[in-house]
């Protein structure tokens, strides 16, 4: 996947005037700091030079985490209007332009306490879309409640780890009242982030929340409860010089890896199927002649075996990645 071809422009007119190498250091110390210091609610990106630094390094890998994550929340309803959107925690407002290729925007509110985000992100969004172009920052700290913010759909990515532990439920909440339609939260692919979703799972369905993606299983606590098992996916992102650089890597693209959840107001309608709809945990196991596979089920984690005389099945199974959606009977 690949940045639109406006928002590419548009950071590498940023990047006019900039030495690289100096971007580097400033990239390195930014990642440095967010792993010393992630959960206390520290600030990160405090100025122009690491904001710019935060939006080469991070904005393609979470633009294409959202889109995707978005992408296969939206297959499971129906939103056919114009939408509001409100982006919690927006950053530089990678999740906006993921939401604005899927959405039919009609107003977008970007809260982000960082004024060196907001500006960056501002000037950013002046070579996108109607919608983003007018799209309102506002300076917010999620951790002091959202008052009368309100969205259809709302939008929350790799935030709430760097939210203090003690405030991350109420922080669900308060993006939950302000929701209409859709909740959307999304963490590293990580066990922690992993973690950190299954316990909100619990406090947001408390509240009458019903998860409507990635989980098979929409009125019942997540079955993943111990390691290993952690229920995350992974999208290809491809890398410009300057990225490749600010990350310290040769290769062409990276892999990120996400974890996600998705809430909606009203229970989904049961759609009766043929087979159980099952979403697949782990790399398929190819062994000579069958295919074994871990799958997340609306009866459970249950471990399925594929031969060649399953045919069509069989094939799927082969080439199947973690994260897909296959029918098992």
């Amino acid at each position: 996947m690949e940045l639109p071809e406006s928002l590419r422009l548009a950071l590498e007119s940023e990047l006019d005037g900039i030495a690289a190498q100096r971007l580097a250091v400033v990239a390195q110390a930014l990642s440095e700091r967010y792993r010393a210091q992630r959960g206390g609610g520290t600030p990160l990106a405090t100025d122009a030079e690491q904001a710019l630094a935060y939006a080469v390094a991070r904005m393609p890998a979470t633009y294409a985490a959202v889109h995707a994550a978005l992408r296969e929340s939206l297959a499971a309803m129906e939103i056919s209007r114009p939408v509001k959107l409100l982006d919690a925690g927006a950053g530089t407002g990678a999740a906006c332009w993921a939401a604005d290729g899927l959405l039919d925007l009609h107003g977008v509110t970007c809260l982000e306490r960082e004024p060196a985000m907001r500006a960056l992100g501002e000037r950013l969004m002046k070579a996108a879309s109607p919608a983003l172009r007018s799209a309102r920052w506002r300076p917010y700290d999620l951790c002091q409640g959202l008052e009368s913010q309100r969205g259809d759909v709302v939008i929350a990515a790799y935030v709430l780890n760097e939210i203090a532990q003690e405030c991350r439920a109420a922080v669900a909440l308060s993006l939950w009242e302000a929701t209409a339609g859709l909740l959307l939260l999304v963490e590293p692919g990580t066990t922690v982030g992993f973690e950190n979703l299954r316990a909100l799972r619990d406090v947001l369905t408390d509240a009458g929340a019903y998860i409507i993606a990635p989980c098979p299983q929409t009125d019942r606590p997540s079955c993943l409860n111990r390691p290993p098992d952690w229920c995350h996916f992974s999208c290809r992102v491809a890398r410009s010089r300057m990225h490749r650089l600010l990350k310290r890597g040769d290769a062409p693209y990276e892999d990120e890896k996400y974890a996600y959840l998705a809430f909606v107001r009203e229970k989904p309608p049961h759609m009766p199927l043929k087979n159980q709809r099952a979403r697949v945990l782990r790399h398929p196991q190819i062994r000579s002649g069958f295919v074994e596979l871990s799958l997340c089920t609306d009866t459970g984690i249950r471990q399925v075996t594929f031969s060649k005389r399953d045919g069509d099945a069989y094939k799927r199974a082969r080439k199947a990645r973690v994260g897909d959606v296959l029918e098992i009977e």
